[in-house]
């Protein structure tokens, strides 16, 4: 080889060893990576309706009329077929309507559609339990006499859950002074909440609150260990309130509504 080599001139001795470089690049730009690319989604009001049906549905206890909106926020993300190459993170990293986000924290579950669908939406109904105990508990209601149902079709994962024990603290209690939970406001969030009230942190807050300030909202609550995420592409005129459980959550917005101290990310 070295022979042959010899017998050629510089620039196609540099053509040759250049040649398997190119097919190394090629093939590092074209092969399919372990990310996805997501963006923000659609939000939901869970003091409204879907589908001609109220989201929150409370029997065994009085309910009130409520004013503002509280919005669930959600992020769309490149299906679990689609490949997502080296030119797709380029085009997509310096984008703050994008993020490129590790596959497996999108789809922690499953391998196929249907599988990370069913993972999904597993989720979602384990957390609108968790976030019905939350909000009962919180309030003190005997969980054996009020039935809370939730209807939400088509959103799967658990990062509704604060935003569903508020809508029911809303409903039955308001800011338990008389007033809305929201102050006639539009409240949007993230969280995941346990049974005792403490609130998880979810990914792509950075990605919600736009979808948050792109549909009305003014507050943003989002879990204290996800300000700096959240701040980091923070939408202007969206307030941050960072809360660790759902009794905390609901004295800021009662203190917001009554212009008092807020705690801020």
């Amino acid at each position: 080889m070295l022979s042959r080599l010899s017998r050629l001139s510089r620039p196609k001795i540099l053509a040759v060893c250049a040649l398997p470089v190119v097919a190394l690049l090629a093939t590092a730009v074209f092969a399919p990576l372990p990310f996805a690319v997501a963006q923000p989604g659609s939000t939901a009001d869970v003091l409204g309706s879907n589908k001609g049906e109220p989201v929150i549905t409370i029997s065994g206890a009085p309910t009130r009329k409520t004013e503002g909106r509280l919005l669930m926020t959600t992020i769309v993300a490149t299906g679990p077929g689609t490949r997502v190459d080296l030119g797709d993170v380029w085009d997509n990293w310096f984008r703050e309507d994008r993020a490129v986000m590790p596959y497996d924290s999108v789809y922690p579950s499953g391998d196929t559609t249907e599988e990370i669908e069913r993972h999904n939406l597993d989720q979602m109904e384990k957390s609108q339990d968790t976030a019905t105990q939350a909000a009962l508990k919180h309030l003190g209601e005997d969980p054996g006499k009020v039935d809370v149902e939730l209807r939400l079709a088509r959103v799967g994962g658990p990062s509704a859950g604060l935003l569903f024990a508020l809508g029911i603290v809303d409903k039955l209690d308001g800011n338990g002074s008389g007033g809305d939970l929201t102050g006639g406001r539009v409240i949007a969030g993230t969280g995941t909440i346990a049974a005792d009230g403490k609130v998880g942190a979810v990914g792509g807050v950075e990605l919600k609150t736009q979808a948050a300030r792109r549909d009305g909202a003014t507050v943003f609550l989002v879990p204290k260990d996800e300000c700096d995420q959240a701040e980091a592409e923070l939408p202007e005129g969206l307030r941050l309130i960072p809360v660790t459980d759902l009794k905390g959550a609901v004295q800021s917005l009662s203190a917001l509504d009554k212009g008092q101290r807020v705690p801020s990310c």
